[in-house]
Formats: structure tokens, C-alpha cells, sequence
């Protein structure tokens, strides 16, 4: 057992999206839709039970960035508008959050990617990281000391071996990978013709971006030549779009991360949502 400090980083929006859809038409004797809520603090909960960090923190988007939007005007255009019911639920969430004692953050015209890259690589200088996502962006983190878990509950977390047998790359190619495929999640397209599985092979054959638009004449199909060199500016587009930042003006410090809950805070909220198993549960004697 490790004896290090473990920081567990959820995806805010993810999970909230996760949450919204999968727990349909809950409210409250009123009508407040609570559905996205409940669901947070149930995810939330049963990933601290399952990884048991030491300390905990949420982590929301708080828009896209002036860089990336030069770039790619389209970027994300094809999302659609947050569902009002769910855009409704953030700030019961923050008020869930609050009460838990679990510290929150968003920055303005900043995405939570970046916040969450740039909390992990300060973080794994002394313990552990773990990033509940759904977001493949994040694999590009994954090293000895960082690692990927779904929002839902797994039995196995995404280390660099795992990452490479679902994506054919080591984390440190990731944002190369990208770069060649592009991510419809996000709009940015690739080049046409190459799928992941070609894009990993010739990663792993030249060893880098760099290198492969380098020896370009060595790639063996002259159409895969040709439509490399015809899309080599939006490849390399594509890669500051992809690569994650991890130097944005986030407060790192492990206090901040301490998770503490005030107990009548929250069963007051849960009594407010008229989450009564959840209420109950808190009001119930602890068993020795």
C-alpha cells in the first residue's frame, strides 16, 4: 500500500452531463429538478469509496479559450446548448460541494482540462493523481503517478500500459494522436484517410510528429504521403489544440484539496432536496 497522498479530480461537467441523463424526472414535492444533483453526489461519493483519496477536488469549465478559438473558430461548434433543467442544477451542485467541504474551481475562458493537467503535474511531485474522465485529452497525462478513471465505477484504472493498449500509444503521443485523427468530441478533424489504428502505427514507426513530417518520403502508401503533406498545417494546428496547458494561474497547494465536510450543512441541503436516504444515512449514529 502506497503511503503517498492521493488527489482525486473529477470532471465537473462530465459528471454532471453523466448524472443528468442517466437519473430522469427527479424533483422535489415543488418541481425543482434534482436529477443531475443526486446523481453527482452518488457518482461522487462511490468513486471516494472505491479509490479513497486523501484529498478531493471538482473541477468545472469555464469556457473556451481565446487560443484555441483563434486556431479553430469551429471548435466545439457542433455542441449542443446545456439543457436549462441541467444548467439550473450547477449551482446546487457548488452547493453540495460547499457543505461536503469538497473545494471547487472554474476559471473564466478556461477549460477544465488544462486546470486539471496543471493541478496533476504539480501534484505527482509528492503523490498520486487520479483524473475521473471520460476525456481521452487527459490519457496524454497518464505516467507512473497519474492515472485515468471513468466517472462510473471500474475495477481498473488507466495507467500508461493500459492507455497505450486502447489507444496503440504511449501517453506521450497522445496529443500527436490527436493531432492526426482529430476528435469529433471536440470538431477538430482529421486528416482524411488515417484512423487511429494508422495514426498509432505511424507514431510507433517514426517515433514522433517531428519525425514522421521529416521522413515523410519513407511512409510506404503514396496516398497516406500525399494526404499527410496535403494536411501538414492542420496537423501541426491541430497539435496546439490537442496538447493541454499546464501552467495556468490555478492555486496548487495539497491544503486546499483537504476534504471537510460540515456534517449539519449538508443534511440541511439534503433535507432541501428531499434526498431522505441521504439525509438518513447522515443523521444515523456512527457503529463501532
Amino acid at each position: 500500500m502506497t503511503t503517498l497522498p492521493r488527489l482525486l479530480l473529477l470532471d465537473g461537467h462530465a459528471i454532471a452531463y453523466r448524472a443528468f441523463f442517466a437519473i430522469r424526472e427527479l424533483s422535489t414535492k415543488a418541481g425543482m429538478a434534482t436529477n443531475a444533483v443526486y446523481g453527482f453526489i452518488r457518482m461522487t461519493d462511490q468513486l471516494c469509496q472505491q479509490w479513497r483519496p486523501t484529498h478531493l477536488c471538482t473541477v468545472f469549465d469555464g469556457g473556451l479559450p481565446a487560443e484555441r478559438m483563434t486556431l479553430l473558430p469551429s471548435y466545439k461548434a457542433q455542441r449542443e446548448e446545456m439543457p436549462a433543467d441541467l444548467n439550473a442544477q450547477f449551482p446546487l451542485i457548488r452547493e453540495y460541494l460547499a457543505a461536503a467541504g469538497i473545494t471547487d474551481i472554474q476559471i473564466d475562458g478556461e477549460e477544465a482540462d488544462d486546470i486539471m493537467a496543471t493541478q496533476a503535474v504539480f501534484a505527482k511531485q509528492t503523490g498520486e493523481v487520479l483524473l475521473a474522465t471520460s476525456d481521452k485529452d487527459l490519457f496524454q497525462l497518464v505516467d507512473d503517478r497519474v492515472a485515468v478513471i471513468p466517472p462510473t465505477k471500474s475495477d481498473q484504472p488507466m495507467g500508461p500500459v493500459e492507455v497505450e493498449l486502447k489507444t496503440g500509444v504511449r501517453p506521450e503521443r497522445i496529443a500527436e494522436w490527436l493531432a492526426l485523427i482529430g476528435d469529433s468530441a471536440d470538431n477538430i478533424p482529421g486528416v482524411p484517410g488515417i484512423g487511429p489504428k494508422t495514426a498509432a502505427k505511424l507514431l510507433n514507426q517514426f517515433g514522433s510528429l517531428d519525425a514522421l513530417y521529416q521522413q515523410l518520403s519513407q511512409v510506404e502508401r503514396e496516398k497516406l504521403r500525399q494526404a499527410l503533406a496535403d494536411h501538414e498545417a492542420a496537423v501541426r494546428r491541430n497539435l496546439q489544440m490537442t496538447s493541454l496547458r499546464a501552467d495556468l494561474p490555478v492555486v496548487l497547494d495539497w491544503a486546499q484539496w483537504e476534504m471537510r465536510p460540515d456534517h449539519q450543512a449538508l443534511l440541511a441541503f439534503y433535507r432541501k432536496m428531499e434526498f431522505s436516504s441521504m439525509a438518513k444515512a447522515l443523521e444515523a449514529p456512527e457503529l463501532f
